[in-house]
């Protein structure tokens, strides 16, 4: 599996469909606000890369809209048909990990 630190977080690449992965685009469109998130998907549209956040129920930034067990219907009805994807799965907050 492929991991990443993006902002104070490390990532696992716990999908990639289509080889929609793309590190340097990654980097370029990730911000400080998806760090709250426990899952972030990214898809291609338009040669754009799209990113949106899911979390787990246990987080405390946990909203039904954001629930990461309707990620295979977010992906359905707001992605492309077909297109590329990855979805990271936050593995360790590095800012927690400071002393």
């Amino acid at each position: 599996m492929i991991k990443i630190n993006l902002g104070d977080n490390l990532y696992e690449v716990i999908k990639n469909e289509r080889d929609g992965f793309v590190l340097e685009e990654i980097k370029n469109r990730f911000t400080s606000y998806f760090e709250d998130f426990d899952y972030i998907l990214g898809d291609w549209a338009y040669g754009k890369l799209r990113l949106k956040g899911f979390n787990n129920p246990s987080n405390k930034n946990f909203k039904k809209i954001n629930d990461f067990k309707n990620i295979d219907n977010y992906i359905k009805d707001n992605c492309a048909y077909g297109c590329k994807y990855f979805i990271l799965k936050k593995i360790n907050d590095c800012k927690n990990d400071k002393i």
